[in-house]
């Protein structure tokens, strides 16, 4: 995937994207600084923090119909070393302290 396709989908979050990157990019976790919309090998990912090989994906409704293609797409990204976590839609946006609840002990069980 093109670095193109990653800065129009930086250019144009969806709301959860929004509200979790208001929550990710102050670096309030360990310091453990997170990227959004970047690629790593054919996948762009929604967020991933490269020191402790982390990735955030954040899924709305249309990853329901795209179960099989979601769970290859770990298994790739879990092979090159990385955690997947993933969240729906309406979690995030729900729910933004349980997610970052989340995300603080993947960090601490990788640091």
């Amino acid at each position: 995937m093109s670095s193109d396709k990653a800065r129009e989908l930086r250019r144009n979050p969806t709301d959860a994207e929004r509200r979790l990157w208001q929550e990710l990019r102050r670096r309030q976790i360990r310091g453990v600084k997170f990227r959004r919309q970047q690629p790593i090998g054919n996948f762009i990912v929604d967020f991933v923090s490269f020191e402790p090989r982390i990735i955030i994906e954040v899924d709305g409704g249309q990853h329901a119909e795209q179960v099989a293609y979601d769970e290859k797409r770990t298994r790739w990204l879990e092979a090159q070393g990385y955690r997947v976590l993933r969240f729906w839609d309406n979690e995030v946006l729900a729910d933004i302290e349980a997610v970052m609840q989340a995300v603080f002990d993947a960090v601490e069980q990788r640091s």
